[in-house]
């Protein structure tokens, strides 16, 4: 048997995101938590067969739209990497919005120019997309996107933990998903092309530290739990940055662009050390040049902890619409982590 996945891709400052729109089993489950449980009991294959060589690689990120679990949200995301499934890529939802309205995919109303909202629920949380449109006849281009983020806090400042003969200082933080946050002054390591492969092996390294010497837990959600990364910090190169950044999964994968959940995690933790002024915006760069623009937006509380509502805009471009074959006598249908 031939199953057939369709998806349209696209990337958000180089980081490349690939939307499921056809093939894959629509998942059971009252809120993306429970969706997403499912699906690693039931379709865990097809998330290996698209992010997985031959028909992905480790640094791709895929989403599934759901049915919303919210009264008030238009529809779910579900997101699948090389790792699994993180509780929230704000890569995604830019990538996703933009997929949506250019390509006009169940949407509640025809786009029209000037700005237009989509609230989607995820593990982490509900976020809301604020698409700025331009509509010229029947064809719809998104400009940006800002996402309204859920609460962003510092769980833990200054932890040490070894990493080889070396201790480092991170910053544990939460922007959707848990970031360890290092200097990258501290690692001797330079935040530059040249030095992606050192970056891959010690943020795999840092992540493994972290998760075994205090490994963090949503404190109002228990599924939520473990550095998803490591943020490397530095001076900018780009005049109008704040901060340049390299962000690398657990599983060693790079982040092309300068990370939602990401900057909401750079942002609350600067928040914290009073170094991130109200009504300013944080300009934050990626590896590849690409950036990120974070406005704090409130402050609030997340059980005991002080958190901050962000808005991170960034832009995302359609590269390709793709269709892909899982023949049941491929040895390689649910891909390979070589």
């Amino acid at each position: 048997m031939i199953r057939v996945l369709k998806t349209i891709d696209a990337h958000v400052g180089g980081q490349p995101l690939r939307l499921v729109t056809e093939g894959v089993p629509r998942p059971h489950g009252r809120t993306p938590a429970l969706q997403r449980e499912w699906c690693l009991k039931h379709t865990d294959a097809y998330r290996r067969a698209l992010v997985n060589p031959p028909r992905g690689h480790a640094d791709i990120t895929a989403a599934l739209i759901t049915e919303p679990s919210s009264v008030h949200s238009h529809a779910g995301l579900i997101f699948m990497d090389a790792g699994g499934y993180p509780s929230m890529s704000g890569n995604g939802v830019i990538a996703v919005t933009t997929i949506v309205f250019e390509r006009r995919l169940a949407l509640p109303h025809p786009p029209g120019p000037g700005e237009d909202e989509l609230i989607f629920d995820t593990p982490a949380g509900t976020v809301r997309a604020r698409a700025r449109l331009e509509v010229h006849g029947g064809s719809c281009s998104v400009g940006s996107v800002a996402v309204t983020n859920v609460p962003s806090f510092v769980y833990a400042p200054a932890v040490s933990v070894a990493v080889g003969r070396r201790e480092l200082r991170v910053d544990i933080a939460f922007g959707g998903a848990f970031h360890a946050i290092v200097d990258s002054e501290a690692t001797g390591v330079p935040l530059d092309a040249a030095h992606v492969p050192d970056l891959r092996r010690l943020g795999a390294e840092i992540s493994g530290a972290v998760n075994a010497a205090k490994r963090p837990v949503h404190p109002l959600d228990g599924t939520i739990d473990g550095v998803a990364g490591v943020i490397f910090t530095g001076p900018a190169s780009d005049p109008e940055a704040h901060l340049r950044n390299v962000t690398v999964r657990a599983t060693g994968s790079i982040d092309r662009s300068p990370g939602g959940t990401g900057t909401s995690a750079v942002m609350a933790v600067l928040d914290a050390m009073g170094l991130l002024p109200d009504q300013q915006a944080f300009v934050h760069e990626s590896l590849s040049g690409a950036l990120f623009r974070g406005r704090p937006l409130h402050r609030t509380i997340v059980s005991d902890y002080p958190a901050l509502v962000t808005e991170i805009e960034g832009a995302a471009w359609i590269t390709g619409e793709h269709t892909f074959f899982l023949d049941d006598d491929d040895p390689f249908r649910e891909g390979g982590d070589f």
